[in-house]
């Protein structure tokens, strides 16, 4: 892959998951809830409750400043595809109307993830 391809997809994916880890700290972007659905919101609810949606958010920080950073990049490409994998599936099981951002998340975490495949290598030799 270009090098610089993967610095502007490795960049634009820091910003979007530290953005939005943040967010679920600070809650500077409102969130619509009266179009969620039930079930949606229960499992929201379920997160909150149990205050999981905090380690959500700090993977997410923590992945957004590795990336931006470039340090410990393809480790945390690796630990955030739980939150991406989740944040789809989640989505097209309970509001897939709004699926468009997973998928976004998804996308370029694979990407990222192509672009670290050389530091991969040694997991995969048997």
């Amino acid at each position: 892959m270009n090098s610089k391809v993967f610095m502007v997809v490795r960049i634009l994916l820091g910003l979007f998951v530290l953005v939005f880890g943040l967010n679920k700290f600070f809650h500077f972007m409102p969130m619509d809830n009266s179009s969620m659905s039930e079930a949606a919101m229960g499992y929201m609810g379920g997160l909150a409750s149990t205050k999981t949606v905090y380690l959500v958010a700090l993977v997410e920080i923590l992945a957004g400043l590795s990336f931006l950073l470039n340090k410990y990049g393809a480790l945390m490409a690796l630990i955030l595809m739980s939150v991406s994998i989740n944040a789809v599936l989640f989505h097209a099981i309970l509001e897939p109307g709004s699926i468009y951002g997973a998928l976004f998340l998804l996308v370029m975490n694979i990407v990222v993830l192509i672009g670290y495949k050389d530091q991969y290598k040694d997991l995969l030799k048997g």
